[in-house]
């Protein structure tokens, strides 16, 4: 299942006023922004929407998140779903076998929410996966 979308974009507020109406029909609503300046480096600021069940804990959600795209950036980074931590141990470490880069070893992002770990990895043409297990949600099937 996937959790979390980030797209590049190359003007914020235009991007995100059109996410907002397109995904308005389908319950979706925006959910609060990510000031880059809380977490790390290398974290941009994010602008969210997400569906009516985001963050609410009843079941898994599904958000977007529009990043301000960089000189000559491509490439797509989805969020996948796990159900421990420990899944996200594996699949991290799965992907490092089958040859992808690292981007960011299993812990805990507490910059982002408390119960928030993950991990990411990069493939090879630049597409990033994280795989993330929110300790809120209830497992999925």
């Amino acid at each position: 299942m996937i959790d979390h979308v980030y797209i590049s974009v190359t003007n914020i507020e235009r991007s995100l006023a059109f996410y907002v109406e397109a995904l308005k029909p389908l319950g979706w609503s925006p959910v609060g922004n990510y000031d880059s300046a809380s977490g790390p480096q290398g974290v941009p600021d994010l602008y969210g929407v997400g569906d009516d069940v985001f963050g609410s804990g009843k079941a898994i959600g599904s958000s977007i998140w529009l990043r301000q795209r960089k000189l000559g950036e491509t490439g797509l980074y989805v969020g996948i779903v796990c159900d421990t931590n420990e899944l996200v141990d594996a699949a991290y470490a799965a992907a490092i076998k089958a040859g992808g880069t690292d981007e960011g070893e299993p812990a805990d992002r507490t910059y982002f929410a408390s119960g928030y770990y993950a991990a990411n990895v990069a493939d090879f043409d630049g597409n990033r996966l994280e795989f993330v297990h929110k300790a809120w949600n209830p497992k999925h099937s």
